[in-house]
């Protein structure tokens, strides 16, 4: 499998120090990452302890502005978003903070009248001219599900998924989630989403030394292009790591995460021909903003997006 195109958006962590890593359980802070070449853009620090809505003046406005990059109709956005979680390796058999059940429920709501904040995503389209910034009633915008986006769930467990896996081999496992799931042609790659999330303790991309919270991208397979995130085990960076919340829950950075994470593939699918602004892509702008919003299956941390119609971060549409 080709080497993936690391262009899409990275969350970024602040320096936690080395003492709060050897906390979380991670030796060697600070060392270089693992994949230190790849190019990314769309960073996410970490800024504990800051609450409400972000604040930009007019100018910080016009620049966070989304426009999309491509005149196509097929990989700028996700029409109809359907996520497969994969849960990658035996190291699933400890999940100290409960992520795998957490991440399920959440997406078993973020759908219908209940969910406001999915309903940002809809003012984005494909098939209309490159540089457009308002969609109108033109080309393909993205539909608000009506029905759970989680399309299928997957413990890949039959072995130990690498300690430190590069992108490469996360690229891989995007690829045979493809094939489990049985989305063997392009077709229904136009809207899979295969977030690859890894185990306690384990290390993909360098995470947590290499800076990032998270990242998409997209990869060439025998299955077409597929999209995919590198999801790490988030609460391994401490209670409060990647976001903006202080609510002391050790599965609000995570939520956060894919919820950046999720939103940026459905509006930058195949990355970067879909929606960017000079501050990235559309959570980029919004990383000082989290939320506990309840879904019909909980509350969850999500985090602002931008808003083109709004001319601003929000967290509801």
């Amino acid at each position: 499998m080709p080497f993936p195109t690391l262009v899409s958006s990275r969350r970024a962590l602040a320096v936690l120090g080395a003492a709060a890593l050897a906390t979380a359980g991670f030796a060697g802070a600070g060392a270089a990452p693992a994949s230190a070449t790849t190019t990314h853009f769309g960073m996410k620090p970490l800024h504990g302890g800051v609450h409400g809505a972000q604040s930009q003046s007019a100018s910080a406005r016009s620049t966070s502005t989304l426009s999309v990059g491509s005149s196509a109709s097929q990989g700028v956005v996700s029409p109809t978003p359907k996520v497969y979680l994969v849960f990658w390796g035996s190291q699933w058999s400890s999940d100290p903070a409960g992520v795998a059940p957490d991440l399920q429920n959440m997406f078993k709501g973020l759908y219908g009248t209940q969910d406001t904040w999915g309903t940002i995503l809809s003012q984005y389209c494909e098939g209309v001219a490159k540089g457009t910034v308002t969609c109108g009633s033109n080309g393909t915008h993205v539909q608000h599900p009506t029905s759970s986006p989680l399309a299928g769930t997957w413990f890949d467990n039959t072995a130990a998924a690498p300690g430190s896996a590069t992108a490469a081999q996360l690229a891989a496992e995007a690829a045979k989630a493809a094939s489990h799931f049985g989305n063997t042609t392009q077709a229904p790659n136009l809207n899979a989403q295969y977030v690859i999330v890894s185990a306690t303790g384990t290390h993909p991309d360098g995470f947590p030394n290499s800076g990032f919270c998270a990242w998409h991208d997209k990869t060439s397979s025998s299955y077409g292009t597929l999209a995919y995130t590198n999801l790490p085990y988030v609460p391994d960076t401490g209670v409060d790591g990647c976001t903006t919340l202080t609510d002391g829950r050790a599965l609000s950075g995570i939520e956060s995460t894919e919820t950046h994470e999720y939103a940026e593939t459905v509006t930058d699918f195949w990355p970067s021909i879909g929606w960017n602004g000079g501050n990235g892509e559309i959570g980029d702008a919004c990383e000082n903003m989290d939320a506990f919003v309840p879904l019909s299956t909980g509350s969850f941390d999500l985090q602002g997006l931008w808003s083109n119609s709004a001319n601003k971060c929000v967290t509801k549409g």
